[in-house]
């Protein structure tokens, strides 16, 4: 199972998903997700109201996601990751460091378009855009 980003999801609710992204989906049996995408899905469609949209994203994660939370081990590794690539000079959003957090905890890989977001994080980073 991969954890899911943000990117992966929205590009999954679009009426005409990327093909490729359609084809790697259907060989994923279920997806993994970190409470933060939900937040930022649900953030996106407080703004932009969508009945389609949050039928499709209700599906999605009701029949293809597990869902982790942000516990207390996923904000500790979360926060000092952050603030290890910070002192290196490279600054990363605290959405992204709890969703690399969570794939840490759980032994997950990060499958993402934006591939540079998770750079040394230490975890093993999938773009499923690429074939």
């Amino acid at each position: 199972m991969l954890l899911v980003d943000t990117n992966v999801l929205s590009e999954l609710m679009r009426p005409r998903p990327a093909p490729v992204l359609v084809r790697w989906a259907a060989a994923q049996a279920r997806f993994a997700l970190s409470v933060v995408t939900i937040e930022e899905v649900e953030f996106g469609l407080a703004l932009r109201r969508s009945a389609r949209l949050e039928a499709v994203f209700e599906a999605l994660l009701t029949e293809h996601c597990t869902v982790f939370d942000v516990t207390v081990g996923v904000a500790r590794r979360s926060a000092a990751l952050r603030a290890t690539l910070r002192t290196g000079g490279r600054t990363r959003t605290q959405a992204d460091m709890l969703i690399a957090g969570t794939a840490a905890e759980h032994g997950l890989a990060v499958a993402t378009r934006n591939v540079r977001d998770f750079d040394g994080c230490g975890v093993r980073v999938v773009n499923p855009f690429v074939a």
